[in-house]
């Protein structure tokens, strides 16, 4: 058989691409809480509780890395040290898990960080559109007005400048 050009004509081939998707749930980052321990104590952390202030970078370097994985490193600081440090972590995203009852609180406190959030320490409830949340240890309520996660603080008063 003789085929020349113009007796071949190009065959049209369809390709079909076939997309499966894996159920992947949703976390909401706000219910997200990590754990980290060194055998002694462990550290509680929730980010999308954390305002980003670096209190715990500045205070501990070694021992929090925000580019490290895991990003705490507790064996690089003593139990003493961490706890202290914790007390600090100005949102309460950072905390240490206990058997204690969380009803034993001392009185609530309000804390005006300059040209940051304000800081409450303490259990209060939170009514915000018709939902109610329970606070248990420091809550950061934003000031700038410019957070996406109102009313809490969520860092952005350091990326628009904010003053007060």
């Amino acid at each position: 058989m003789n085929l020349s050009a113009s007796t071949v004509t190009p065959t049209k081939v369809k390709f079909q691409i076939i997309l499966t998707f894996h159920h992947i749930p949703y976390i909401n980052m706000k219910d997200l809480t990590k754990e980290y321990t060194n055998g002694d104590i462990t550290i509680l952390w929730k980010p999308g509780t954390c305002i980003h202030a670096a209190a715990c970078v500045k205070a501990l370097p070694k021992v929090y890395d925000p580019k490290g994985k895991p990003w705490i490193k507790m064996e690089n600081a003593t139990s003493e040290e961490l706890i202290a440090q914790v007390k600090l972590c100005p949102s309460g995203a950072l905390s240490i898990k206990s058997d204690e009852n969380p009803t034993s609180q001392t009185a609530t406190k309000v804390d005006v960080l300059p040209n940051g959030p304000l800081l409450v320490h303490g259990t209060i409830e939170v009514a915000n559109a018709g939902n109610i949340e329970q606070k248990k240890v420091t809550t950061a309520f934003c000031r700038c007005g410019a957070s996406a996660n109102k009313p809490y603080c969520d860092g952005t008063h350091n990326k628009v400048g904010f003053e007060g």
